[in-house]
């Protein structure tokens, strides 16, 4: 029988993870079925369940459940544990495993398709929520010099570096405390980019060595980037190299195969074009 994965989120139909992953099995001569798997609010622990039992090998986890599968896992990694989210679920021998692969899909992209290291440098994360807690420790890992989180809400940037300062030297701060500051790496990890806005940034963070990563991908320049753009920052880059390197991590948990990314990225870029 076929292995079979899928996708799990709310919503579901706009995921490119199907053709992803199935572009991935091409490539490296897998043999999967992958689909896509909706779930009710509150049916999470019911619709994973019943995919397990009927033989389902693995599911990529999106918005709203990568919560949900942190619990349900009955075993989860270091990344996954930090981050507080599961993003990867692996059935094998009756037991659950939980990884979070953004972290490393991030760093991945910016490290080695953008050819950006971030060891000894300046790094700013704008927003305070899942998103940025799932890549910090990732970030981490690199040794940056600085790590800033800044967010609308003072006291969540604050939690998060609580729990991170450990890893790395982490300052946590408001919006307007950027001002008079500049970083080498500002990665928007807001969700403002979906419903067209800009998070509060003051003019000035960026500088023309500057890397602008903005975590959400879009046809054309999200705000983020466009403000980035107008700015003159050095490089900018959205989110896609980060969804098909997040998934390239999962298919190798997966199989034991590492992709190649490049094409795959690439043939979704000419699709948002």
């Amino acid at each position: 029988m076929t292995d079979r994965y899928a996708v799990i989120g709310n919503p579901v139909s706009h995921s490119q993870s199907p053709f992803i992953h199935n572009e991935f099995a091409n490539a490296t001569g897998q043999t999967l079925q992958y689909e896509k798997l909706f779930a009710d609010l509150g049916k999470f622990d019911e619709v994973v369940s019943a995919f397990a039992a009927a033989g389902g090998k693995g599911l990529n986890v999106t918005l709203p459940f990568k919560g949900d599968a942190f619990r349900f896992a009955d075993e989860v990694s270091d990344n996954a544990r930090l981050a507080e989210a599961v993003n990867t679920l692996s059935f094998r021998d009756g037991k659950v495993y939980g990884d979070n692969t953004d972290g490393v899909g991030l760093v991945r992209d910016i490290v080695e398709n953008l050819d950006v290291p971030m060891a000894g440098q300046r790094v700013l994360l704008l927003g305070a929520g899942g998103a940025v807690r799932g890549v910090l420790p990732s970030i981490l890992a690199e040794k940056p010099a600085s790590v800033t989180i800044a967010n609308r809400t003072v006291i969540k940037a604050d939690a998060l570096a609580h729990q991170f300062r450990e890893l790395g030297t982490i300052v946590a701060c408001g919006y307007e405390a950027l001002a008079g500051q500049q970083f080498d790496i500002v990665i928007n990890g807001t969700s403002t980019s979906l419903s067209g806005e800009l998070p509060p940034v003051p003019a000035g963070i960026f500088s023309g060595r500057s890397l602008a990563y903005d975590m959400v991908y879009s046809r054309g320049l999200t705000p983020f980037l466009r403000r980035a753009q107008s700015e003159h920052a050095g490089m900018l880059a959205d989110g896609l190299g980060m969804l098909v390197e997040q998934a390239a991590e999962s298919f190798r948990i997966w199989r034991g195969v590492q992709p190649d990314t490049r094409k795959v990225t690439n043939m979704l870029r000419e699709v948002l074009a």
